[in-house]
């Protein structure tokens, strides 16, 4: 794997990925993701789980599992399958992905996220560590990017969450339900090899009953914003993006004050993807601990 520190060249205003040792690199520990309910965070730990099944125009295609383990101050998530994130829906990609990090001021503050990816028919190993919304270092083992993919910034890797991370969005109503102002956000977003924001806003409240969850739904309108990393003249990334019929519905993570997404639509050149869960599962568990320097 190639190992490389987030260092932007300003050669032409381009960031450009430098060597660095390996003993900097930090271990990534797995865990999880989604389940329902409100509140503080845990004192002990608590592992959530979710499956989730792909759907094109009505026909499952695929099937994903997420998740999340909290303790009192850390958490740390994994997911594998088909759905890691919107753009990686997009991409049709497959694989493992996995964020660790603190929450902080009622936050996800990501430390460490890592990647195993079939993407255009590549496998593609990637890690990144961050600090406090800052990218330190990426290695992956992808071939240098193509000349027509946009150029990222030194900027395009301040203020920024993994894909994993950002979809946990804080919940911050008063009296423990779901405020119209927890979808008023936008999801600063890096994968370790594209930079994208998702603009949420408000679309409704509404409710769900099924086996799977009984309750209300958070319903947030997505507007999806490629910015650097992307190929320039992607086809599916230009009909998704600043289209407006994108949504996601997120219900409460029990025991937490975090959202989490429990339905994604999302168009396609061939179709509407749906994204939905179909079984959840909470139980105790170890709470997660900081990674140890290789």
């Amino acid at each position: 794997m190639h190992e490389k520190a987030a260092v932007c060249a300003r050669n032409g205003g381009t960031c450009r990925l430098l060597p660095f040792s390996r003993g900097a690199a930090m271990r990534l520990s797995l865990a999880g993701f989604a389940a329902i309910g409100v509140f503080e965070a845990p004192a002990h730990g608590q592992k959530f789980e979710a499956r989730y099944a792909i759907s094109m125009t009505g026909i499952r295609v695929g099937q994903s599992a997420w998740t999340i383990t909290f303790g009192e101050d850390r958490y740390s998530i994994t997911a594998s399958g088909g759905s890691l994130d919107i753009v990686n829906v997009l991409m049709r990609g497959e694989g493992l992905a996995e964020s660790t990090g603190l929450v902080k001021d009622g936050r996800l503050v990501p430390e460490n996220f890592s990647s195993s990816m079939i993407e255009e028919g590549k496998k593609i190993d990637l890690k990144m560590t961050l600090s406090e919304g800052t990218v330190i270092n990426v290695g992956d083992n992808a071939p240098p990017p193509e000349p027509d993919r946009v150029p990222l910034t030194e900027t395009n890797l301040r203020g920024v969450s993994d894909p994993l991370s950002a979809l946990l969005i804080p919940n911050d109503a008063a009296d423990g339900g779901m405020g119209k102002e927890a979808c008023d956000r936008t999801l600063s977003i890096f994968d370790g090899r594209r930079r994208y924001d998702l603009a949420l806003s408000y679309k409704r409240l509404g409710e769900v009953h099924q086996k799977e969850y009984d309750g209300s739904v958070l319903v947030c309108n997505i507007v999806l914003s490629p910015i650097a990393g992307h190929r320039a003249n992607s086809m599916i990334m230009k009909y998704v993006a600043s289209r407006r019929d994108m949504e996601v519905g997120f219900v409460p993570i029990s025991g937490t004050t975090f959202l989490a997404p429990f339905r994604l639509t999302v168009p396609t050149l061939i179709g509407t993807m749906t994204i939905y869960i179909t079984g959840l599962k909470w139980t105790a568990a170890a709470p997660p601990v900081a990674p140890k320097p290789d």
